[in-house]
């Protein structure tokens, strides 16, 4: 049996190379090595690559949602992703829409306001005044009376629904603007020039009802907050509406102050009257318990009287005596008794001022 291993009779066998050849073989094996470790190296870097580029961060006051070609990834409240570290594939895969959810967006209405220039706007000026309105040029309303106003309008919302706010409508934010505009022309068209310039409070909440009922029915899901509301006479008339607006303050002004002063009048009348019944109640008690007081101590010398009268009336004699003398403020004098049994001689200067009496 022939060697398997033994070379075949025609084949002809290349003697093993020496010298340089082992030196281009070895060279040749180092650099396919080197050649593996830099494709290691780069396969890993694309691998972390591809990982990193697969996660994305949502903001505190952001929502996100992953779409995988072209549908949300999940149901409902699944599919929003909130603040944190999420994971998604790469375009064309996966797509992210990420929504401001926490920020407060504005939708400003101007469509019926007056043409002005933004510098004189934030200068604090008005335009010059024509003696009409412009058409196709100064926005206005019509007021339930038949007179004409300019109103604009700053909505300030917030996103309640994500997805519907991504996904449902084309443009979102134009859909809010015309709320805005709707509810402006159906306010006024229910309130008079009068009404809308000097209760602009009503007027407010007129529109927020009206925008409200047609978020509510367009299923435009915002959480609103305050509206800002100016309202304008035309420019050419607004000097006289002015005018009316000082009368109207200073009216009130007045009123304010006289309503104040009698006020002021009826808490003082007030005050006194409480003085008086306060006195006169204080009065009327201590004359009640004098009352009482003197029939109760008449009432306890009945019996004294009773036993003897001529002494009580004796006693009640020296008493009023002794009271007398101690509260007058003239002179006293006392008179002794001569020794030889005769009456003395009293003589009173009647010239003489009296005293003023004392004060107890």
């Amino acid at each position: 049996m022939a060697d398997l291993f033994s070379p075949s009779p025609g084949i002809r066998v290349s003697p093993r190379p020496t010298g340089s050849d082992d030196a281009s073989s070895q060279a040749l094996a180092e650099a396919l090595s080197s050649s593996m470790v830099l494709l290691r190296v780069l396969v890993v870097a694309l691998v972390l690559a591809f990982v990193f580029s697969c996660v994305f961060t949502v903001k505190p006051n952001e929502a996100a949602i992953v779409l995988r070609f072209g549908r949300p990834r999940g149901v409902g409240d699944e599919a929003i992703l909130k603040q944190g570290l999420h994971w998604a594939l790469p375009r064309p895969i996966d797509e992210i829409v990420k929504i401001p959810i926490g920020e407060s967006l504005v939708v400003r209405s101007s469509i019926a306001w007056y043409q002005i220039d933004p510098a004189l706007e934030v200068a604090g000026k008005l335009p010059d005044a024509t003696s009409s309105l412009r058409p196709g040029v100064d926005g206005h309303v019509l007021t339930s009376d038949g007179n004409l106003l300019h109103v604009r309008a700053a909505m300030k919302y917030r996103i309640a629904d994500p997805v519907s706010y991504a996904f449902q409508f084309r443009d979102f934010t134009n859909l809010l603007a015309n709320a805005l505009n709707n509810s402006i022309y159906y306010a006024s068209a229910h309130f008079s020039a009068e009404a809308a310039l000097y209760r602009q409070v009503e007027f407010k909440d007129a529109i927020r009802a009206r925008l409200e009922e047609v978020l509510l029915r367009s299923q435009l899901k915002v959480t609103l907050e305050p509206l800002d509301i100016d309202v304008s006479a035309p420019l050419f008339v607004r000097e006289s509406f002015d005018e009316v607006t000082k009368a109207e303050q200073a009216r009130s002004t007045r009123i304010n102050a006289a309503n104040g002063e009698a006020d002021e009048i009826k808490r003082k009348a007030r005050g006194e009257a409480d003085a008086i019944r306060a006195n006169g109640n204080v009065m009327s008690n201590m004359l009640v318990q004098t009352v009482s007081a003197e029939a109760k101590y008449f009432t306890d010398q009945l019996p004294s009287y009773r036993r003897n009268p001529a002494l009580f009336r004796e006693r009640k004699r020296l008493e009023v005596f002794s009271e007398v003398f101690n509260s007058a403020s003239n002179d006293k004098f006392f008179i002794p008794t001569r020794t030889d049994g005769q009456q003395r001689e009293l003589r009173v200067q009647l010239n003489r001022e009296p005293q003023a009496p004392k004060k107890n």
